[in-house]
């Protein structure tokens, strides 16, 4: 008897969530796993911006896929850059740069997303993101380097320029940034006698009219007077016109002098869905409340770059937002619903009603609003600190950031610099890969055998 094989590609919170529930449902016999992953380990996103500041290190954030010797799934060490859907075959290329193609019997699709981006001159060669643990370690090297170089400087103009931060996002993502590298850097200048805290500027941009609106208005408000108490200057309704490698322009005309520009501006779903040719909403995969992809026989989508509808609101055409709890519950529904369509059962409609927002703002500082109750400063802080601390999936986790956390608390950063791609530029395509992805004619050169049918093994 041949078993059916189910193909999961990503591993971010959705991936390993449905894999995980997967491996505990399914007996060796029924099927065989495979997660298709360019690393082996699951970031945990949402502390990515402590690990650019330096409050934790890397590995805290870094939950390896192998360190649990009872888990069979095999994973492959590449990232899928195209599906064809009639092959029921993946294209895969490897860390290596080897291309392989990958059958499946059913698909889940969970490969998140990338930065998004727009044409705005200069952008892609001068702008830097926080979407990757290297991101995250690039920028760290990146800002302290500035430091360096603008205390080592008799240009003032030079120097004004490399103490010039711009962040552009007003979500979570890029609010956190500026908060927590702004605190990297006041703490930091105190070891640079040569520098004038003064010069240090941090500019935080939106083309919002609000600072993460989701959060409400008293907290919204909240969360503004946090950033321009410590000296950031936040601008909203203006984004970027132009970027070069010694000045930002914004919309409003401004030319702000600055060798940084850290760009958060939302998330686009990963490339990978535009290789299916299924229907797409805002660019992400359009399935069913069950997450089933419709049309396509054995394909499921779920995370970021699904449109997964949200029935929780009651709202017409509402789909969940992108968010880590949203991802991980999506991640155990669909494996449950892949499960059922193994064993001949119903599968079931996700449903989940959201539990509420974090946002650690760095120091003693956060905003959150856990089931509906609106808080700020320490409260928030430790709040938004606890609910990431428990999510976490392994214990080893949980201890390394619970170390990091004290230590840092205690004994303050170093400010070290690793030297990470120092010589190069650091863009968004160097570390997000957004065009290794291939076209529907590529993708049918490779799967050319496996067209009219593929067989299971077993």
């Amino acid at each position: 008897m041949t078993r059916p094989r189910i193909l999961v590609v990503g591993a971010g919170f959705a991936g390993v969530a449905c894999v995980r529930r997967l491996e505990r449902r399914l007996t060796d016999r029924e099927a065989l796993i495979t997660l298709l992953s360019p690393f082996s380990y699951q970031l945990y996103l949402p502390l990515l911006p402590q690990v650019a500041s330096g409050v934790l290190t890397p590995q805290s954030v870094a939950l390896s896929l192998r360190r649990s010797e009872r888990h069979r799934t095999r994973i492959v060490p590449g990232g899928a850059v195209g599906v064809d859907t009639a092959a029921k075959a993946v294209v895969v290329r490897t860390i290596s740069g080897e291309f392989m193609t990958e059958p499946y019997d059913h698909l889940v699709l969970a490969p998140g997303s990338v930065t998004r981006s727009f044409d705005i001159p200069g952008l892609a060669e001068h702008a830097r993101g926080m979407k990757t643990l290297a991101e995250a370690v690039y920028i760290r090297d990146h800002v302290i380097a500035q430091l360096d170089l603008a205390d080592a400087s008799n240009d003032e103009a030079e120097r004004a320029a490399r103490l010039c931060f711009v962040v552009v996002g007003g979500g979570y993502a890029g609010t956190e940034t500026a908060a927590c590298l702004q605190l990297l850097t006041h703490n930091a200048v105190k070891r640079y006698p040569r520098i004038d805290p003064r010069l240090i500027k941090w500019h935080l941009v939106d083309i919002a009219p609000k600072l993460m609106p989701e959060l409400g208005e008293k907290l919204g408000t909240a969360a503004m007077d946090i950033l321009t108490g410590r000296g950031i200057e936040v601008s909203l309704g203006v984004s970027v016109a132009s970027v070069d490698e010694d000045a930002v322009t914004l919309t409003d005309g401004r030319v702000l002098p600055s060798r940084t520009l850290i760009w958060t501006a939302g998330v686009a779903a990963s490339p990978l869905i535009g290789t299916l040719g299924a229907e797409t909403l805002r660019g992400r995969l359009v399935v069913s409340p069950d997450m089933a992809v419709p049309g396509l026989d054995g394909v499921w989508g779920l995370g970021d770059a699904a449109a997964v509808p949200d029935l929780a609101k009651g709202e017409e055409g509402a789909i969940c937002p992108p968010t880590a709890q949203h991802a991980m519950r999506q991640g155990k529904a669909l494996a449950d619903n892949v499960v059922a369509t193994l064993r001949g059962e119903k599968t079931q409609p996700y449903v989940h009603k959201d539990l509420g927002l974090v946002v650690d703002l760095g120091g003693m500082d956060g905003v959150s609003k856990p089931l509906g109750v609106e808080l700020h400063g320490m409260p928030a802080q430790a709040v938004a600190r606890a609910y990431h601390w428990s999510a976490l999936r392994t214990n080893v986790a949980k201890t390394r950031v619970m170390t990091n956390w004290l230590l840092n608390a205690v004994a303050g950063d170093d400010f070290v610099r690793t030297g990470f791609l120092a010589a190069k530029t650091g863009t968004l395509r160097d570390f997000e890969y957004t065009d290794a992805y291939l076209t529907p004619e590529q993708v049918r050169l490779h799967t050319t055998s496996f067209r009219g049918g593929a067989v299971g093994t077993g």
